[in-house]
């Protein structure tokens, strides 16, 4: 049987600040090691913010990128 992972809540639902890569990435439609690259490179069309040597996404830079802004 395959193992499944819990689908993040919808964005518009979402009530934190920033997201890390895993539902970023699925809210984004990427791949979680574009995001990866993104951050590396800096380059991306979202800046992550880094706490603790984590990648945070921000939900309104999400939410900027989705509206196309």
């Amino acid at each position: 049987m395959a193992y499944s992972r819990p689908t993040p809540p919808p964005l518009e639902q979402e009530t934190r600040s920033a997201l890390p890569t895993t539902e970023a990435a699925f809210h984004l439609n990427r791949a979680q090691q574009t995001l990866r690259a993104w951050a590396c490179r800096e380059n991306g069309p979202i800046r992550p913010v880094r706490i603790n040597g984590r990648l945070a996404w921000p939900v309104a830079s999400i939410r900027a990128a989705l509206e196309g802004k």
